[in-house]
């Protein structure tokens, strides 16, 4: 490789375990909020890779049905990561693999990056990522030329990563601001968790019930925050079909025909429209603030999305009845409310028609983000 050739980099499923603490069933192709685990992890990593492979040694046909190359270990009786990953290294010819196993449904969007930049800045042979608390030995770039000492290391009978890898020059590499990266789902309990919304930028929602008035409180303080110079994102969650473009415009007519993407782009906007074929899967937040280009904005507001762990502000007003979503969501750290009751087991009561009074505490909450 000259020192102006690209680095390639394939990815690579780890998904040829046999989930003995699961059950015995596939860890990868079990449902967890909504689609499969393996689902998660491909679409968080396509967008860091050159291209991608699963290692399998069960459940073949359904691992096909991702398009993905699956190949199969050349050992015997499930002979753990390593095996699944020499596997791969003789199939491909780019430069590094970047592991990442199937029970581990969020990924980092800059898992590639981190770990290349490090292996690169330090001259090591291998980079891991370190989650601030452990070290997490299949998430690692490798390079493709270590493919003679892994075989010599799984042919003298050894299977542990940690000891293969350390037998190089590893840098581990810091993930302990993404912590929650790493959150390995191995019973049927943990397929109920749900994950904590990472972002560098704050992102603050507002949870209600329908009718309450969260889009019109949202036109009165984006104004008002950009008075403040916050420069705001907004995401919102439809509850039902729509439409970002009238019958009979070119876009509409274009995507009727069948266009699975569309964007539509000026000197002023541009807008994705993308078609879920599953009409059962909702949407997540996590991968929209993952879509957001975030160079210049300060705040991310979120509309909806209220079963999600993630900082909210519940909004309440007398017609409806008390505010109840706070006493099931500890996420919820204000209520806003037109009505002034306020009790000891309540978060902050804010007025909702007070507007500089909710933007002060936005931004008192923005400077407390990544306090």
């Amino acid at each position: 490789m000259s020192a102006f050739s690209p680095i390639t980099v394939s990815g690579v499923l780890l998904a040829g375990g046999q989930s003995r603490r699961m059950g015995g069933q596939d860890k990868g192709l079990l449902p967890y909020q909504g689609r499969s685990m393996a689902s998660h992890v491909i679409s968080a990593i396509l967008p860091q890779v050159d291209d991608f492979y699963i290692s399998a040694n069960q459940h073949i046909e359904e691992y096909q049905s991702f398009s993905y190359p699956v190949i199969t270990d050349g050992l015997d009786n499930f002979q753990g990561p390593l095996a699944g990953i020499l596997a791969v290294m003789e199939q491909i010819d780019s430069d590094y693999l970047l592991t990442v196993p199937c029970d581990n449904p969020v990924i980092s969007p800059q898992l590639r990056q981190r770990l290349l930049e490090a292996l690169l800045t330090t001259g090591s042979d291998i980079a891991v990522a370190h989650d601030g608390t452990r070290l997490q030995p299949v998430f690692s770039l490798i390079p493709r030329r270590l493919q003679s000492s892994l075989t010599d290391f799984l042919a003298s009978g050894q299977r542990k990563t940690r000891d293969w890898l350390f037998q190089h020059k590893v840098v581990e590499v810091d993930f302990s601001d993404q912590a929650d990266c790493f959150i390995n789902i191995n019973t049927a309990d943990d397929l109920q968790k749900k994950p904590k919304i990472r972002s560098a930028i704050p992102v603050l929602g507002f949870a209600a019930f329908s009718g309450t008035g969260k889009t019109t409180l949202l036109t009165k303080l984006i104004p008002a925050l950009k008075n403040k110079e916050i420069h705001v994102a907004v995401i919102k969650h439809a509850h039902h079909n729509f439409d970002i473009d009238k019958p009979g415009k070119d876009s509409y007519q274009i995507r009727e025909a069948g266009a699975e993407e569309i964007i539509i782009a000026s000197a002023k906007m541009m807008a994705l429209m993308r078609k879920h074929h599953d009409e059962l899967i909702e949407p997540e937040l996590q991968p929209l603030i993952q879509r957001l280009d975030t160079s210049n904005i300060d705040l991310i507001l979120v509309e909806g999305f209220k079963h999600e762990n993630f900082p909210k502000i519940e909004l309440n007003r007398a017609e409806l009845g008390p505010p109840t979503l706070f006493k099931e969501d500890p996420h919820i750290i204000a209520i806003a409310s037109d009505k002034n009751d306020s009790h000891a087991d309540m978060p902050l009561v804010l007025d909702i028609n007070n507007i500089p009074a909710m933007v002060e505490f936005i931004e008192q909450f923005i400077f407390s983000w990544n306090s």
